[in-house]
């Protein structure tokens, strides 16, 4: 069962170390921004340097997944970028995709580490 509760961690470090990286290295081709409000939404996000920011968070984030001692918090801090893709898929692109999954992976190893947030929900 031990193995069990490291999946949706190692899962989640590997898209967000790949597709963070990506943004920097370009190694997987990225499609041409769209021409819907997805497409405008996109643009914004990377001609602000927001998008550089959430990237560079992503990676540092998937690499604290892979570290036994910090995956309970790493799994915390990645939540609101998960929750934030899923939104963008569901409101704006009205496509659900990969968000709906990490949303289902994430909260899988929420669960899974569960008696580490004790501290923060008890009285």
């Amino acid at each position: 069962m031990n193995i069990a509760k490291q999946i949706p961690s190692f899962l989640l470090a590997f898209v967000f170390i790949v597709f963070g990286a990506n943004f920097f290295l370009h190694f997987i081709p990225m499609p041409a921004p769209t021409k819907d409000y997805a497409g405008d939404f996109g643009v914004l996000l990377y001609k602000t340097g927001f998008l550089a920011i959430v990237k560079v968070l992503e990676v540092i984030i998937g690499l604290l997944l892979v570290i036994k001692t910090t995956r309970a918090l790493a799994l915390l801090l990645i939540a609101p970028i998960v929750v934030n893709i899923f939104l963008f898929e569901i409101l704006i692109a009205h496509k659900p995709g990969i968000g709906v999954a990490l949303l289902l992976i994430n909260s899988i190893g929420i669960f899974f580490s569960k008696e580490k947030y004790l501290g923060i929900i008890s009285k």
